[in-house]
């Protein structure tokens, strides 16, 4: 495939290219273009050009474009979840799944933006009036990681061409070829040229050269934690909004009276799910000594019924999608086994026929973690869970809270009093009580500390793209 730039496929015009590998079997499969600065300029000033028409656009007419768009993707579905599943290696029934629900956060930001309005002071004076309305904050760079590359993205694109702003998004090198599929259909569904437009390259390249461009007003990042910061203080150069949502290392909270039974289930369904590779998985987990054993029993029970993906059949799970990410959770497991802790499930790489060619790493339990083990300070990106025994669910808060991470966090408690203490004092953006569900595309998703700066979703994702403008107006009062 080429990079999609002002309506039409574009090759670098260096010429340059860069291999897509599938994770599934190691094997080259297809190849992008490797932009640099002159490509990034390219993109960005034909979304400049766009953003000029793209603005004066009826609120109405761009939800109309944008809804289309998303019933797009929806009958495209299986075509572009097929070539998710090839770059990524997650299986297809979910990568199909992605592109679905995606769809849906569409049609939800559109919904948002017919509910935007300005305001009009009522405290003005007679021939006075003073209206606060809102105005796209113009092109947008949006930078996107590997792990649900479309999700990801309609964070980002959807509030954004609401909001009346044009985009240039760089999708990860490992899974470029599905951003640019819905590049060319949201193109064939209406949406004008140089609104959307997709360029392909490394990040030390056309990454920074759209990060320091002086023309885009705003960059929309998800990724690691050091990345992020690099992006914000090169943002600063030219005052840039930023939206970072970045690494997070994610705690949850079992009490002794919890339903262990749900809790086993949520834990086990929510910090394996995608190989544990997302940002806001349950990472490590506090029991209290009481349910202590039987909780590690449940979950390793549960955990053991995930079946991994070999190259070319279905499964559960699939590969980690490249030898970088599967390095974390080796070196994490190692490390815990160093350090004292017990194995119960997992723990080594998955080979023999179908696995050998990919980055296979199993569901892994680690019991009698400490916090002198990786597993409960830094982020996994992988499948393994680390399980630490405490004394009293407010010690779990204190350790939950000593991180520099503050993405989510998971409480499981019978006492609804003690749970809901227990989430009001968790140094999360996001919290969950008694369950692990989706979340939601109407409320605000984002961190607090290191996990970034910023909301996505709903309405708070919107407004993100949006400046406000106050206009004070003057007229003759008729006598």
């Amino acid at each position: 495939m080429e990079m999609f730039i002002n309506g039409a496929w574009t090759p670098a015009a260096s010429g340059a290219r860069q291999n897509v590998t599938a994770p599934a079997t190691g094997a080259v499969f297809d190849s992008v273009p490797t932009g640099d600065a002159g490509d990034a300029n390219a993109a960005i000033e034909a979304a400049a050009q766009a953003f000029e028409s793209w603005k004066q656009v009826p609120m109405t007419e761009r939800v109309r474009i944008q809804k289309a768009c998303a019933q797009a993707m929806r009958d495209n579905a299986d075509a572009v979840g097929a070539t998710l599943n090839r770059e990524l290696g997650r299986p297809l029934q979910a990568c199909v799944a992605e592109i679905t629900r995606s769809a849906d956060l569409l049609d939800v930001y559109g919904e948002e933006g017919l509910r935007l309005n300005a305001t009009m002071s009522l405290a003005s004076g007679m021939g006075e009036k003073t209206i606060v309305t809102r105005d796209p904050l113009g092109v947008v760079v949006a930078i996107t990681p590997f792990n649900y590359p479309i999700t990801l993205l309609m964070f980002k694109l959807g509030a954004a061409l609401v909001a009346g702003c044009t985009v240039v998004a760089k999708p990860a090198e490992d899974t470029p070829l599905s951003t640019l599929m819905l590049a060319k259909l949201f193109f064939d569904a209406g949406l004008p040229r140089g609104v959307f437009n997709v360029v392909t390259g490394r990040g030390r390249g056309i990454g920074t050269a759209m990060i320091e461009h002086p023309v885009p007003r705003k960059i929309a990042f998800t990724g690691g934690t050091a990345a992020g910061k690099a992006i914000a203080a090169a943002a600063t150069g030219t005052l840039k909004r930023v939206t970072l949502e970045l690494g997070g290392q994610s705690a949850a909270i079992v009490c002794a009276d919890a339903n262990l039974e749900k809790a086993v289930n949520a834990i086990a369904r929510h910090g394996f799910a995608n190989s544990g590779q997302f940002c806001y998985r349950v990472n490590r987990v506090y029991v209290e000594r009481p349910v202590y054993e039987a909780f590690l029993n449940g979950l390793a029970e549960k955990a053991a019924q995930l079946t991994l993906a070999p190259a070319g059949c279905d499964g559960d799970l699939g590969p980690l999608v490249n030898e970088k990410i599967y390095a974390n959770s080796e070196i994490q497991v190692a490390d815990a086994r160093e350090k004292g802790a017990r194995v119960i499930l997992g723990g080594d790489r998955q080979t023999g026929a179908g696995f050998d060619q990919g980055f296979y790493f199993p569901p892994t339990i680690i019991a009698d973690a400490t916090h002198d083990m990786l597993v409960l300070t830094e982020e996994t990106f992988g499948p393994v869970l680390g399980i630490c025994v405490v004394d009293d669910a407010f010690e779990a808060l204190k350790h939950a809270n000593n991180n520099r991470y503050g993405l989510a966090g998971f409480v499981f408690a019978g006492d609804l009093a003690k749970g809901l203490t227990l989430c009001e004092g968790m140094e999360a953006g996001s919290v969950w009580l008694n369950d692990i569900h989706r979340s939601s595309h109407y409320v605000p998703f984002g961190g607090i500390k290191e996990s970034g700066l910023g909301r996505e979703k709903g309405r708070y994702g919107v407004e993100s793209y949006l400046e406000y403008k106050t206009m004070y107006l003057s007229y003759e009062v008729p006598a």
